[in-house]
């Protein structure tokens, strides 16, 4: 049984003094729950704040997005060699970034690799738009996405160093959450058969499988108990010390 990961996606929130004051406290609940393996991704400014706080603890740090170039006239992005010595993670793909920047599939996997090669393991976002969801394009857009997101990456690169997180984008921030029992569909009849035939099947039962979109402390066990989801994207209730802390717990048991 693989070790569950719960993200916490502070997306654009919290300036360096409100990621500390989140931090500390928080940091000292979450140090006690064993059993999952706990990833946080403040917003770039923070990041050595929060890493400062993280110091002696099992709590991991990601960052939210990285450009595929090491240097170069890129004005306003972020290397990767830039924050791995701090990151173990990174989010790529998030649905807001394909949305609201432009990011493609081909962008996204040029940053996969590119956080591979720097020892980041990427947190690969896939998921349809409603409009997707109720045409029964699911199978279609998530196929596709992992297809294209994971272009020219080994086995020997995927296995152990890659969380796929499944996010129908009609459910990010919007409250009306996938129920359990169809997130979980997805993951068996989608994305983990697609995992096998661009990899083989020890690879694919090697990648941890997320659920994300609308993950609370009220609904998270209910996610939890379905057999193939493996995790947690948290967005908004990760900026809730006692939400954040309940959903984590969740998933230990």
């Amino acid at each position: 049984m693989l070790t569950p990961i719960v993200v916490g996606n502070w997306k654009m929130n919290n300036t360096i003094e409100q990621a500390r004051s989140l931090v500390y406290p928080m940091s000292l609940k979450l140090r006690e729950i064993k059993g999952v393996e706990i990833v946080l991704c403040p917003p770039f400014p923070a990041i050595m704040a929060v890493s400062a706080l993280l110091q002696g603890t099992d709590i991991k740090l990601g960052a939210q997005n990285i450009h595929w170039q090491e240097k170069g006239a890129f004005t306003g992005e972020v290397a990767p060699n830039m924050i791995s010595e701090y990151c173990s993670y990174v989010i790529i793909g998030h649905s807001e970034r394909r949305a609201n920047f432009g990011e493609t599939d081909e962008s996204v996997n040029l940053k996969v690799r590119a956080a591979m090669e720097h020892e980041l393991t990427p947190i690969l976002c896939v998921g349809e738009t409603k409009e997707e969801y109720d045409s029964d394009r699911t199978s279609e857009v998530v196929r596709r996405q992992l297809n294209e997101g994971l272009k020219d990456i080994s086995s020997s690169k995927a296995k152990d160093n890659l969380v796929i997180a499944y996010e129908p984008i009609w459910a990010i921030g919007t409250g009306l959450a996938s129920s359990p029992e169809n997130a979980n569909a997805v993951l068996v009849n989608h994305i983990r058969p697609t995992l096998e035939k661009i990899f083989d099947a020890e690879t694919a039962q090697s990648i941890r499988i997320q659920y994300g979109g609308s993950v609370n402390g009220a609904n998270a066990s209910e996610f939890f108990s379905q057999p193939e989801i493996e995790g947690a994207l948290v967005g908004g209730a990760s900026l809730k010390e006692d939400d954040f802390v309940a959903i984590v717990q969740a998933a230990a048991k």
